[in-house]
Parts: structure tokens; sequence; C-alpha cells
């Protein structure tokens, strides 16, 4: 039988537990007074300015906290941003976060890109010109090769993998191997001539780095085409700091998994309609891409020796 002395002490219990919650979310509000968003250079800055600004306001409405955006000078900023802890949220490709795992930075991934159809995949494709003679990459033996970064996943990691399987080591096989820093520029450096067969991201016939450009009138896409394509590639990440309060976390989660039905208009300027929203993943979907680093790694290291 509760007595009134019962009563009373449930009672306190549950203002305190009210008290507390408010005083909480103030508490991890104090702690952050701003969070950084980072993203890798997949494009030009001006481009990913414009593409994300409006999610960087959304999410800043959704946490009630300012969100900045940073845009890195390459992958590796990344990743050494979040290893620091001066990221807050990233957004990765598959190999750059990876790698940040693999040299220890305390962060999970939460969140995943995913297609119209569903799929959770896309692919590194080798492009050439259109009207060039090469038919298959075994053609362009003293040709130049055009990478993205060396943590880029479809602009590195899997082309380097592709070739060793083609049984070519691109140091020696081709002319020259240039890292160009974007798949932007990967796809200018082919168009100006600079490298004669440049890899980059292919999600499919709908949706591609080649395409966007083209709808930014910076390129036609008929003018370049297919000589390989990879098998498929689980998609691109976002990933928080694991030392992030809880409920902060949680919110992130809600606001990011939420974004294409709660703004549409933010989820549209950086997907252009192009893409699924972005649901759920863990830290374990990116084992395959660790092992594929590895490989990498390896295939560097005998280089080397």
């Amino acid at each position: 039988m509760l007595t009134r002395r019962h009563t009373l002490t449930l009672a306190a219990a549950g203002l305190a537990a009210s008290l507390a919650t408010p005083a909480f979310a103030q508490d991890w509000k104090a702690k952050y007074p701003e969070l950084v968003f980072g993203i890798i250079p997949a494009e030009n800055a001006s481009g990913v300015v414009e593409r994300y600004t409006p999610f960087v306001n959304y999410l800043s409405k959704e946490l009630g906290t300012k969100v900045t955006l940073r845009i890195a000078n390459d992958y590796a900023a990344i990743i050494e941003g979040q290893r620091a802890g001066n990221i807050h949220i990233g957004m990765y490709g598959p190999a750059s976060f990876a790698r940040a795992l693999m040299t220890g930075a305390k962060i999970d991934a939460f969140a995943i890109e995913t297609n119209l159809d569903g799929t959770k995949g896309y692919y590194s494709v080798f492009y050439v010109k259109k009207d060039s003679p090469y038919q298959k990459v075994e053609d362009l033996k003293g040709k130049n090769l055009g990478l993205v970064d060396p943590n880029s996943t479809s602009g590195n990691n899997v082309p380097r993998f592709a070739l060793d399987g083609m049984k070519i080591e691109p140091e020696t096989f081709f002319g020259k191997v240039v890292y160009t820093g974007s798949h932007e520029n990967a796809i200018i450096a082919l168009q100006q001539g600079t490298v004669d067969i440049a890899a980059n991201w292919w999600n499919d016939e709908q949706e591609s780095n080649l395409l966007r450009m083209a709808r930014k009138n910076m390129v036609k896409a008929e003018d370049f085409r297919i000589i390989y394509k990879s098998e498929q590639i689980v998609n691109s990440p976002m990933a928080y700091l694991t030392e992030l309060p809880t409920e902060l976390k949680a919110k992130i989660r809600d606001a990011v998994l939420n974004l294409a039905a709660k703004d549409k208009a933010a989820f549209d300027k950086i997907y252009e309609g192009k893409q699924g929203p972005l649901v759920a993943v863990d830290n374990k979907a990116y084992d395959p891409i660790i092992e594929l680093n590895k490989f990498v790694d390896a295939l560097r290291k005998k280089k080397s020796s």
C-alpha cells in the first residue's frame, strides 16, 4: 500500500527527472554551442556550398544549435578533422570513412545514401573521350591516367583493385598517373587532354558525377564514354563523433534520416531528385571497404619495396 510518504517520495523523484532532462539538454548545448559538418571535396567548393547550405540550415534548426559547413581541402582533411574532434559530423566516401576507422578515429556511421530503387551502392568507372580510339583499358598503355584522391573509393582504390585484376601496374603501364583532387577535376583533365582515361563515380544511367557536371553546363555528357565499370560499391556514409552526447547523436540521426520528409527542398538541393532518402547504417557495413583499403595498401607497399 502506498503511504503519504511513498507518494511524496515518488513525486519528488518525478520532479527531479523532469528537471534533469532539460538540464541535460542544456549541458550538451553549453559544451557544443557550434557543430561542424565537414564534407570531402567531390566537386568544386562553390558547388558544395550551394548543394549543402540548405541542409546545414535545416540541421541547425532541428538541433537548436549553430552548424557550420566545412569543405575539406582533400579527403585526408576530413579524416584528420574527425580524429582530432574538430569535425563533429562528416560526409565521407566509403574508402575515406574506412580509412578514418583504420587510423583510430572514434566515429560511428549512422546514415547511408540510397538509390531511387532502394539499393545502397554505386560504381567506379573509367571514362575516355567519345571520339578516342580506346575500347578497353589495355589499349591505353603509355597514356595518362587520371585518378581522384588517394582516399577516394571509386577514384582510386577500386580502380587500382580493378587494374591489378587486369595485371596492370598503373605507375609502369601508364605514361603518367595524375591525382586530380576531385571527381569534377578528373573529368575536366580528361576533357582538356591532360589525361586520356579518368576514374569517376557512377550510380546508374540516371545519375553520375558526369551528369551532375552536365546539368551545371560544365561539360557535355555525350562527349565521354565508359570503357570499364566495377562491381557495386557500398554507398557513402555520414558519421558523427562517438563521444558526442547520446541525446545529441539521437537528434542528429533523427534529423538526417528524416531530411527527405521534413525538408524536401534541402534534400533535393543535394541530390536533385536522383537519389533516395538517407537510411540507417553502422560501421560494420564498411568492413569490406577496410579490406579493400588493406589490399591497396599492400599494393603500394609492394611497389615501394
